[in-house]
């Protein structure tokens, strides 16, 4: 117990002096809670069936946004030539892929929204009939620029889309 606790508090220490912060999905909160309740929203009004939050497609998302931001460059391939694809299968998601969403800026979650919702084929994707699915990760660096991934995914049990 001696060694335990230097060590516990150690860790803690260095997990808040950390400068930036990721984030995926460890239930509905915060800017995932924002992101699907505007995403979900999109899709009412346009007539739309709502999407889940998968654990799965926000691990590959939150993966993505880290390397984007040691890449420092906003693309769809990882550092190790990874695909969206790619990263939705080794996450562990068992559907298809319908689309990614990526985004560097110093804007939070509602702002990042509104423009990929402004952006034609980055609102197509967002309002496919097919998806059934969203994941969202998120990288903030010490200088508060971030770095979003929105991929959305049809599940693999999913009836047809009409």
């Amino acid at each position: 117990m001696r060694v335990l606790a230097p060590l516990l508090t150690a860790l803690l220490f260095l997990a808040a002096c950390s400068g930036g912060g990721s984030g995926a999905w460890t239930g509905v909160s915060g800017f995932t809670a924002q992101m699907h309740d505007g995403i979900n929203a999109a899709r009412k009004d346009a007539g739309l069936a709502p999407v889940r939050v998968d654990a799965a497609l926000s691990r590959a998302a939150a993966a993505h946004s880290r390397d984007m931001s040691i890449q420092d460059r906003p693309w769809d391939f990882g550092s190790d030539g990874s695909s969206p694809i790619d990263r939705v299968k080794k996450a562990g998601y068992a559907g298809r892929l319908v689309g990614e969403a990526i985004s560097e800026t110093f804007e939070d979650a509602p702002k990042t929204l509104k423009a990929w919702l402004a952006q034609d084929s980055v609102r197509q994707m967002i309002l496919s009939p097919d998806a059934t699915a969203m994941g969202l990760g998120w990288y903030r660096e010490a200088s508060g620029k971030y770095w979003w991934t929105l991929v959305l995914g049809r599940d693999a049990s999913a009836a047809p889309a009409s």
